[in-house]
């Protein structure tokens, strides 16, 4: 959802669409751990024939090109950064997410649930990119105590867990 939020808000919805590297969804690779999807300009998934379209060009690549002579761009730091006749902006997704769900829930209700001493929180986010956000709308926005998120820091092997929370793995 963070990322069909990026899609549909940045750029005054200039986006044609955007392409999701996902651990759980549409897997591939050695492992069936990695993925890919494409989302269209309002945020949703593409439609079987665009993907099923561009799976098709991927078949007839036979090279790709790195340029070497760019440098490397801070992901941790918002800003807009300039090379030729590109831009690459990074982007604080987690602040974009944070103010589309003040505006689609009631979070001074939801900060009061938090509050009350008979409630209590726990969200695993299993190491994954989750984590930031739930940290920053669970415990920074709704007041839930430091902790409440466990496992909230994203690892590239999950903890050594599986990606998919299906009780299969």
């Amino acid at each position: 959802p963070a990322v069909s939020d990026v899609i549909r808000r940045r750029e005054q919805g200039a986006a044609l669409g955007g392409f999701i590297l996902t651990a759980s969804h549409n897997p591939g690779g050695i492992d069936e751990d990695f993925g890919i999807k494409y989302n269209c300009e309002n945020g949703g998934p593409a439609p079987e024939s665009l993907t099923a379209e561009i799976y098709k060009r991927t078949t007839t690549l036979s090279e790709y090109h790195i340029c070497p002579g760019l440098p490397a761009v801070d992901l941790s730091t918002v800003a807009r950064h300039q090379f030729g006749s590109f831009e690459v902006e990074v982007v604080d997704s987690t602040e974009d997410y944070a103010e589309l769900l003040r505006n689609v829930f009631d979070f001074g209700s939801l900060r009061a649930l938090v509050a009350r001493p008979d409630f209590r929180l726990v969200f695993d986010a299993m190491h994954g990119v989750a984590g930031p956000y739930a940290k920053r709308i669970f415990e920074q926005e709704l007041g839930a105590a430091p902790g409440t998120v466990r496992n909230g820091t994203p690892l590239p092997d999950f903890g050594g867990g599986h990606p998919d929370p299906n009780l299969t793995y």
